[in-house]
């Protein structure tokens, strides 16, 4: 596997590492587990400490992490900020609320029982999986509450961000962490299975694809070991005919072409009532227009460069694979740079459901136009998916919106804005989207030991 950083602007190699070795690989487990047992007996209080430090360096240096980012991945400047200020943003709501978080629970156990209590305790070193869509966001998502807890952390990021993984380890260093409470490693795919067999390896997280997600699941359950997989998604994004329309191509095209369309939750199945279809293309259409491909570090540029010529030619060949099963594809706006890993704005209308990409997920600036005859149509089309990640509906009734929501089958579903992330709200779904939550209390919990502790006196019997 080979790790290197290639501008996708420019497809120029601009620094390349090398994998891990067996050694490398085996000392960095004893290293994390050496960490462990030094954090787990730190204060709560300390760990937040250690996060809010974390933070504050974020927030001190985004300029110099946001950069990092747009070089790698090409992501353009200004979400690049965003990402670093939302990663931020969770370091800073784990120290906030991690103690009470981890406060041990009281029981109202029967008297003969004594005294009871739940007390949440870590589980050790953890293996975490990363893409490159987010490259310190999905670090920071899983990290920040594993490492309030007391868990440490092997990370294996996307090769393709290697940069961005040495700097999320760097970051926790500077802001005062143990070595060993993060570690990025360039490990090969034989490797990976290596650290999830050890023993002192306890769990396991993976953010990407199906396959991958597949492939890491079976490995940890064969360890017998808890993994949590987010994996793709193809977020239904609903148009009713009482919707502002106006309001929703706005949303729609901001919800597909956020981060080059490169978005797990992006809003990649657009499903119009029949009533609304003509006018919200149209609208959709000329919103999508006016995004401007260009240098990501321009500030004046709205569409970025997908984040490898491989990832732009596999976007270029489902469109192909579309139109083969007979949809219209059509391009909008002006012409992409034709260098780097650029893909025109694309929107495919008249796709059946015996198209090939029907039930695919297209990871670029694609986006796939459905008609629904009413609500219920809709409803239908949005859950004739293998994916169940997030959702949106648009209506100017809210409990219309709240009705539709509760008959989609996925993780999340917003109502008026496309699905989003927050450091205050959780992240997750259902289906071949994967399975447990990040953030909030939920990600917290997904790594701890529940031990119930009982006192009872000399004398007590249950």
């Amino acid at each position: 596997m080979s790790y290197s950083t290639v501008n996708p602007f420019t497809n120029q190699t601009v620094a390349s590492f090398p994998d891990a070795t067996d050694a490398e690989v085996d000392q960095a487990i004893d290293t994390a587990e050496s960490a462990f047992q030094e954090w787990r007996a730190t204060t709560v209080a300390d760990r937040a400490a250690l996060l809010t430090r974390a933070a504050k360096l974020l927030r001190d240096q985004s300029e110099e992490y946001a950069r990092i980012l747009t070089l790698e991945m090409g992501k353009v400047i200004g979400e690049a900020r965003a990402e670093v200020a939302l990663s931020a943003d969770i370091l800073q709501w784990y120290a906030d609320r991690g103690p009470d978080l981890l406060a041990p629970r009281t029981l109202d156990a029967a008297p003969a029982s004594g005294r009871a209590q739940v007390v949440k305790e870590p589980l050790g070193i953890l293996y975490t999986v990363e893409p490159w869509n987010f490259p310190f966001y999905q670090v920071v998502r899983v990290g920040a509450p594993q490492w309030v807890a007391g868990n440490t952390i092997l990370l294996k990021h996307a090769s393709n961000v290697p940069q961005a993984a040495a700097a999320m380890e760097k970051l926790l260093l500077d802001a005062g962490a143990p070595v060993g409470l993060l570690q990025n490693l360039y490990v090969t795919r034989d490797q990976s299975a290596r650290i999830i067999a050890d023993e002192r390896v306890r769990g396991v997280a993976l953010t990407g694809s199906e396959e991958a997600g597949r492939i890491i699941a079976t490995q940890a359950a064969q360890a017998l070991k808890k993994s949590t997989l987010e994996l793709g998604g193809a977020d239904a994004f609903l148009v009713l005919d009482d919707a502002d329309v106006a309001k929703a191509a706005h949303w729609g095209a901001f919800g597909r072409h956020w981060n080059a369309g490169q978005v797990c939750c992006s809003s990649k199945r657009m499903i119009l009532v029949d009533s609304v279809y003509d006018e919200y293309l149209k609208a959709y259409t000329a919103e999508v227009a006016a995004l401007k491909a260009g240098d990501p570090f321009d500030e004046s540029t709205t569409l970025a460069p997908l984040s490898s010529q491989k990832a732009a030619d596999d976007v270029r060949a489902l469109i192909g694979e579309a139109v083969a099963g007979g949809a219209t594809a059509t391009e909008v706006g002006e012409p992409v740079p034709t260098t780097g890993a650029f893909v025109q704005p694309t929107i495919l209308t008249n796709v059946t459901a015996d198209n090939p990409i029907y039930r695919k997920e297209i990871f670029g600036p694609v986006s796939m136009i459905l008609r629904a005859a009413d609500a219920d149509d809709a409803i239908a089309i949005a859950n004739d998916s293998p994916f169940g990640l997030g959702g949106s509906v648009f209506t100017q009734d809210e409990e219309r919106g709240r009705a539709v929501a509760a008959k989609l089958d996925t993780g999340m579903v917003y109502i008026n804005q496309p699905t989003g992330v927050k450091a205050d709200l959780p992240f997750g779904g259902v289906r071949h989207s994967g399975y447990g939550r990040e953030l909030i209390d939920l990600g917290l919990y997904e790594f701890v030991n529940d031990k119930l502790v009982v006192v009872s006196d000399i004398d007590g019997a249950f």
